[in-house]
């Protein structure tokens, strides 16, 4: 492993069914709104096929610290009740899997990325700065967590009285340094 290499694993549990759970991350148009402290904007470039293999988004990105990336996401595997793979190009290079494991009235999401800095401030860096960058990770990850957990809740209100009663989703920590689009 070279200094620019990064290894996370992320367990989310969260309540409700593996569908509910597929069905949100399945489209990864609707992140910014789901999970804005973390996606600024996704443009999708290639539809893929039915099962999603082969789709092309490109995504801008941040953390809890204040910079920005810029990649490119490309599903590798199906999207399926066991999860799905993708491949990132560009700030980050590499490779991710989510898998679900339905466990009574929560789903257990594991996410298995890894990843390398293409970002030439990140790859610079990290000898100095890996375990800021790894904090960085599990703070984006946990407000994905939260954010799923709130989204689930909204998609599963009956009434708009219900749905506007589900808290909105957490920021990004920077909103006036990070330039959306």
């Amino acid at each position: 492993m070279t200094t620019s290499d990064y290894e996370f694993l992320t367990v989310w549990r969260v309540p409700g069914t593996i569908a509910e759970v597929r069905a949100v991350l399945s489209d990864g148009r609707t992140l910014p709104r789901w999970w804005p402290a973390v996606y600024l904007d996704v443009v999708p470039r290639e539809e893929g096929s039915e099962d999603g293999v082969g789709s092309v988004t490109d995504l801008h990105t941040t953390g809890w610290l204040p910079y920005t990336l810029r990649w490119t996401l490309t599903i590798t595997e199906p999207f399926t009740d066991t999860g799905f793979a993708l491949a990132a190009d560009g700030d980050l290079n590499g490779a991710g899997r989510w898998t679900f494991e339905q466990d009574g009235p929560e789903v257990v999401i594991t996410y298995d990325w890894r990843v390398s800095a293409g970002k030439p401030l990140l790859r610079r860096l990290s000898w100095l700065l890996r375990p800021a960058f790894a904090a960085n990770h599990r703070w984006a990850m946990a407000r994905g967590e939260e954010s799923l957990k709130l989204e689930l809740r909204r998609q599963r209100a009956t009434t708009e009285a219900e749905r506007a009663r589900v808290p909105d989703p957490p920021g990004s920590t920077f909103p006036r340094l990070v330039r959306r689009g």
